[in-house]
Order: C-alpha cells, then sequence, then structure tokens
C-alpha cells in the first residue's frame, strides 16, 4: 500500500480537494485511512434522500470513510456540533475546512475499483478488478 498525507486549509471544499487528489495522483483504488480537521459548512445526503441537507456553524470531523477511486468514489462523513450532538451521510460538496483538514489517503497498486449499475437496485455499485500489467 502506498500512502498520502495531505494537510487542506481553511476554506477549501473537502470533497472537491478529494477528488482532485484523485485524479492528480491518478487513484484507481484508495481508500481514507484517517480525517481529523473541522468544518464551518457541512452538506450531507442523508440516507434515501435525493439532495443534500446543509447546516452552518462549526463541527469536528468525527470520522470519514469510504473507497476512492478515478472511476468514482463513495465516501461517508459524520461530524459533530458544539454539544456533541452528531450527523453523518454521504459525503457530497459543501464541506467547508473551517481551520484544517488533516486526511491520510491508502492506495491498493494492484487492483482498480469501478462503478457499474447493480440490477437489485440500479445504484451503481463497486466492482474491484485486478489491475492489467502493462
Amino acid at each position: 500500500m502506498q500512502t498520502y498525507s495531505v494537510r487542506l486549509r481553511s476554506g477549501q471544499d473537502l470533497k472537491k480537494e478529494i477528488d482532485a487528489i484523485v485524479t492528480q495522483q491518478r487513484i484507481g483504488a484508495g481508500a481514507v485511512l484517517t480525517c481529523v480537521g473541522s468544518l464551518t459548512d457541512v452538506a450531507l445526503r442523508l440516507a434515501n434522500q435525493d439532495g443534500p441537507t446543509v447546516w452552518r456553524g462549526h463541527f469536528e470531523i468525527v470520522s470519514l470513510v469510504g473507497t476512492l477511486s478515478m472511476n468514482g468514489s463513495h465516501l461517508h462523513l459524520s461530524v459533530s456540533d458544539s454539544t456533541g450532538k452528531t450527523l453523518g451521510g454521504h459525503l457530497v460538496d459543501g464541506c467547508t475546512i473551517y481551520t484544517t483538514a488533516e486526511l491520510v489517503i491508502g492506495v491498493m497498486p494492484e487492483i482498480d475499483y469501478v462503478r457499474e449499475v447493480d440490477p437489485a437496485f440500479g445504484y451503481k455499485e463497486l466492482v474491484v478488478r485486478k489491475r492489467k500489467k502493462k
């Protein structure tokens, strides 16, 4: 496994920056190993909802987990507010970093993650493929 460690800065969009890293590093199969930091705006797609829900304030990143790929990433974010109330859902654009986000990504160079429609539900779901030797 190869790893990337990155510090994202105030004002950056968490998802857009992760997507940029995936594109720049040409990640075919990766995972978020850890992420800590804080956000002022949180945008999450909650379970079984079509669009995002947005909260404004100050939030701590409690966890960020998921798979990363140029062929489609899938990330879930949990944050807590100043009372400890925790929110979680599917990460979408619109999560603005407050002070920092310290991100560690692990990459598996021998495989690729792709997304294909699962006929049972109609959603694009993860398919793991061995990377072809060049």
